[in-house]
């Protein structure tokens, strides 16, 4: 669902208590493993996790007042999801990721980059962290970019 909050804090005010419970573990994860570099705000409608246009001013696709978004939380309608652009564009990591969450025993719900939850215990949250670290701006940067070649 599309929020029309303006910081992360209406957002998450905005949430059911037993969606704000959920959405406030997994951001705290993500801001514990969060790299140097990385920024938090809302995007597209969601708490994002994004490259600051001050480190690439070109932005995503181009649009200089969009930063290159590397990572979404959100409270959709039927789930909540967080998203991972980095695992995305990396099949070697993709694949770490898929093999390491099947060792969790948890049930995986997982789209190209997002991660589908209805309740915070179905989400292994140390895997998720250290997904998150996996990730340098200047990797990811480089990823992007690498991405727009073809």
């Amino acid at each position: 669902m599309y929020s029309d909050a303006q910081t992360v804090e209406q957002y998450i005010s905005s949430l059911p208590d037993d969606r704000r419970d959920a959405i406030e573990q997994v951001r705290d994860v993500i801001l514990k493993n969060l790299p140097k570099g990385f920024k938090e705000g809302i995007q597209y409608g969601m708490i994002g996790y994004f490259v600051p246009l001050s480190r690439y001013p070109d932005g995503y696709l181009n649009d200089r007042r969009t930063p290159l978004p590397f990572a979404s939380l959100a409270s959709q309608k039927n789930h909540m999801a967080i998203y991972m652009n980095h695992i995305y564009a990396d099949k070697k990591l993709y694949d770490w990721f898929v093999n390491e969450y099947e060792k969790t025993g948890k049930k995986m719900d997982m789209g190209k980059s997002c991660v589908r939850f209805t309740e915070i215990d179905d989400l292994p949250l140390s895997l998720i962290g250290k997904t998150i670290a996996k990730a340098t701006v200047r990797d990811f940067i480089k990823q992007y970019e690498d991405s727009r070649k073809d």
